[in-house]
């Protein structure tokens, strides 16, 4: 539902020294459609100001908190009033700002996973569905061309019944205690008055989750987690592994670490189904591999005529020029502006949309508390409730 103008939006969190606020700014700008026009960039009002200066922002439309912004924007005309807000804090900051804004009337973005804890998504999803205003949840990684492809194979039906699906999430960058030396993103990720219950399960495990179940459409049934924390004095797992048991009766394997020594961002996902397997890389995002027991290995590439719709869709660029990240995270945004132009223009949201949203939160946060309380437990079997 396209617009006249280009959305307006304003931004929580993201100041100077933060990583995610910049990845949002370029990935909500990349298609022309979105204009950044309001923040409150940090919880210090002299931050906020100085990296609204180095936005070039009007500093009448920066803000010393959150709430004094809500404020503020809530009384402006609708020829002015912010279309949206993107929501890019630590964990213990998305549900305050989001259930604030979604009340105050606007569409909202946020970074995950959605909140700290479950108990908060539950209550946010609540205000989502009272408010009926756009709710969206970065789990970037899903807008990858080749993962719309894999996930279109398996719905095809050209993979068969999945029998196993493996998903690895390694890093190497929290293998010593970083937080001790002041790193902001170290030091609030190994916080759990921040981070909550599990640090890099909930971290990048989610991210894990959410591609595996992304792809395969199949949910969890119960899991069985093992989660350490191999740095001494540090106080959450940075490292885990996980059984799994999908609904239906496929099994997986599920690991992140951020101790892996010499990985740098090694996301990767097979999936086995009767008659076929597949493999996507993060670190190499354009190709998608497809196997078989009785010929080669096929190797699917990013913008190329053989690709479904969803990954045309997707790919931004002829093939042979590389996609990644930034357009992955461009493709959420893409396809988040579809559903709020049509709420802004008080139309019907288009039936096709593909992007995470807040019943993805509700997934990530219960994959988290089932996985604590199974490692808690000793590696124990535990139920994954559905709650939504």
């Amino acid at each position: 539902m396209a617009l006249n103008r280009k959305l307006r939006f304003g931004m929580i969190g993201g100041g100077r020294g933060a990583f995610i606020g910049a990845v949002h700014r370029i990935a909500a700008r990349m298609d022309g459609q979105a204009e950044l026009i309001a923040g409150a960039f940090s919880s210090d009002a002299a931050r906020s100001r100085a990296s609204g200066a180095d936005l070039h922002l009007d500093p009448a439309r920066v803000y010393g908190s959150y709430q004094e912004m809500a404020r503020a924007e809530a009384k402006r005309p609708a020829s002015e009033r912010l279309d949206f807000v993107a929501i890019v804090t630590p964990n213990h900051q998305h549900f305050p700002p989001a259930k604030l804004f979604l009340e105050q009337g606007f569409n909202v973005v946020c970074d995950k996973p959605v909140t700290l804890n479950l108990a908060e998504a539950k209550k946010l999803a609540a205000v989502v569905k009272k408010t009926k205003k756009v709710f969206v949840l970065t789990h970037n990684y899903t807008g990858n061309a080749m993962v719309k492809q894999a996930r279109a194979l398996v719905a095809a039906g050209h993979l068969g019944r999945i029998r196993k699906v493996v998903v690895e999430y390694p890093q190497g960058w929290l293998s010593t205690r970083l937080e001790a030396t002041g790193q902001k993103q170290a030091a609030w990720r190994s916080d759990p008055r921040k981070s909550g219950a599990a640090g890099a399960m909930g971290d990048i495990g989610t991210h894990a989750e959410n591609l595996a179940r992304y792809v395969t459409g199949l949910p969890i049934a119960e899991l069985c987690a093992d989660l350490t924390s191999f740095v001494p004095g540090r106080k959450l797992d940075d490292d885990g592994n996980i059984l799994v048991r999908f609904k239906g009766g496929a099994k997986g394997v599920l690991h992140a670490s951020q101790i892996s020594v010499g990985e740098e961002n090694n996301l990767s996902l097979r999936v086995y189904g009767e008659k076929a397997g597949l493999e996507w890389k993060q670190e190499h995002p354009n190709e998608l591999v497809v196997k078989y027991p009785d010929r080669p290995a096929e190797i699917w590439r990013r913008g190329n005529g053989y690709n479904g719709p969803a990954a045309a869709q997707a790919a931004r660029i002829p093939p042979g020029h590389p996609e990644g990240y930034l357009e992955a995270f461009g493709n959420i945004y893409r396809e988040a502006f579809r559903a709020i132009a049509a709420e802004v223009s008080g139309k019907r949201p288009p039936r096709d949309l593909d992007f995470p949203g807040i019943a993805d939160g509700i997934e990530g946060m219960q994959f988290i508390a089932a996985a604590v309380r199974s490692a808690r437990l000793g590696a124990r079997w535990v139920k994954f409730p559905r709650c939504l």
